[in-house]
């Protein structure tokens, strides 16, 4: 343990202590959450702030928006561009994030949506610097690709895709974070406009407001359709950007190539096994990108259910509290502030060291919680032909799979035990559910997992609708049962 205390100080990068919150936040959300512990401050949005040392953040004279009829979003890329900077505090002292650039800039709002539109820009840039206000002026930073969560008071969530870094010019400066805010989660999609706004940057502010307002314009793309836009940019000409949503939409927002860097296939498969219990799990790293990357694969091998409970990509410093919260949570934080997760009050904690590829704190039970038979075939499944996958989205379906058919067999059955009333309403037959499966081990885990907030969201949806949903769960279902009735006619006409 104290090796792995002094590695995270080695990594901890430029000097800045973390300040332990020991007064656990209330959270119903890193909404609430982080606009309490900010206080509600009221952020300095847009066009005359400076945006760094020496430079004007302008932006170009344009009619104001009016709210649009849906004010999350939906079919809309995305609900803002933000530009967060490190702006000095009146004590001179520290740093506070602040927002320097917003677009669009959203007028004639009601009064419920103004309040929800300062609860969501007073929050973000604490997410946008998680690492705390003691910086300094820096000539070299590795540019980092991330993103956050932002849970809201009903539950519906944002997506904040961020890229930070150093930006142009000489001598030392403060990097800056570059953040678009949309209710879609396609990581691939948002890093590539991310690549586009920066590129644009480099020339002008005013070179990146055309080009966002033709994204904004255009509609979300359906599964495996491109959407083209067209923009110009100065001394370069016309340009064509081609984005491209990946066919399976259910991985669109994930990548597993950081998880596979950085655990085993068993360590994975223990981490799959507390997340389905609804476990307490921190992950530990230094770099924003693997935390963020990390904790999204881990949460996407729960497919087709969703982790409901607090969901922090990346925990900011004033925030660290929650890590001794009692309920459950999936959390990252960095490796410069072990010590203080370490002298946090625990229990029932996962904590994964992603750095070093250990588990640092565990419960001890990780590897009987799943069905050994189904243990030894998602292994198995993992292991062979993994070397043969090559793009980002053979290796997404490849690890995916071996969870979504442990679904398919311990719980694929659901839709026959919900038993329709007179008003089509369903209910859901849980005792005879867990007693059809054949195999004890299979009935002893199933037991535990109708139990969890997991399933029981499943399910209500599923009672709530007539017919299942035609999704990749239920076409899963399909292949494993139309399997079953082959190997089963097979057998009679050998006998």
């Amino acid at each position: 343990m104290a090796k792995d205390r002094d590695a995270a100080a080695a990594e901890g990068g430029p000097e800045r202590r973390g300040r332990f919150c020991r007064g656990a936040p209330r959270l119903w959300g890193p909404w609430g959450a982080a606009w309490k512990a900010r206080g509600t401050p009221r952020p300095g949005c847009g066009g005359s702030a400076q945006d760094g040392p020496g430079e004007a953040a302008k932006e170009p004279e344009r009619a104001p928006e009016h709210c649009l009829p849906t004010f999350a979003g939906g079919q809309h890329f995305f609900e803002y561009l933000l530009v967060v900077s490190l702006k000095r505090k009146r004590s001179g002292e520290d740093y506070e994030p602040t927002i320097t650039y917003q677009f669009p800039k959203r007028e004639n709002l009601l009064r419920g949506q103004q309040e929800e539109e300062e609860r969501l820009l007073s929050a973000i840039p604490l997410f946008c610097f998680p690492d705390g206000n003691e910086w300094a002026p820096l000539t070299e930073y590795p540019r980092e690709t991330f993103s956050f969560v932002l849970t809201n008071v009903d539950g519906s969530r944002k997506i904040g895709y961020c890229r930070r870094l150093l930006p142009a010019g000489r001598g030392p400066r403060l990097p800056k974070v570059y953040c678009i805010i949309s209710c879609i989660g396609c990581f691939g999609l948002f890093s590539k406009i991310l690549d586009e706004v920066e590129k644009r940057h480099q020339i002008s502010m005013a070179v990146i407001y055309p080009f966002m307002q033709g994204l904004r314009e255009a509609a979300f793309p359906a599964p495996g359709r491109t959407v083209t836009l067209k923009s110009f940019i100065p001394d370069s000409g016309t340009e064509f950007i081609s984005l491209t949503r990946p066919l399976d939409s259910h991985l669109e927002h994930v990548d597993f190539s950081s998880l596979l860097r950085c655990l085993s296939f068993e360590q994975i498969l223990q981490l799959f096994a507390s997340a389905v219990l609804e476990r307490r799990i921190i992950f530990l790293a230094e770099g924003l990108s693997t935390l963020s990357q990390c904790i999204h694969a881990a949460a996407a091998l729960l497919y087709p259910f969703s982790w409901a409970h607090t969901y922090i990509p990346v925990v900011p410093e004033s925030l660290l509290a929650t890590v001794c919260c009692p309920t459950p949570f999936m959390v990252g934080v960095q490796m410069r502030f072990l010590q203080e997760v370490l002298d946090s009050p625990m229990e029932e904690v996962l904590l994964v060291n992603l750095c070093e590829g250990t588990f640092l704190m565990s419960v001890g039970d990780e590897k009987d919680i799943l069905p050994p038979k189904l243990q030894e075939d998602i292994l198995e499944s993992l292991s062979q032909g993994m070397e043969e996958q090559q793009t980002p989205e053979q290796i997404n379906e490849h690890v995916s799979g071996p969870f979504v058919q442990f679904f398919v067999k311990t719980v694929g059955h659901y839709a026959s035990y919900i038993r329709r009333e007179a008003g089509g309403r369903g209910r859901f037959q849980e005792r005879a559910f867990y007693k059809a499966l054949p195999s004890k081990a299979n009935r002893r885990f199933v037991k535990k997992f109708v139990k969890t907030q997991l399933f029981s969201l499943f399910i209500q949806e599923a009672e709530k609708s007539k017919n299942p949903p035609a999704g990749y769960f239920q076409r899963k279902i399909r292949d494993y049962e139309e399997q079953k009735k082959q190997k089963k006619s097979k057998g009679k006409s050998v006998k």
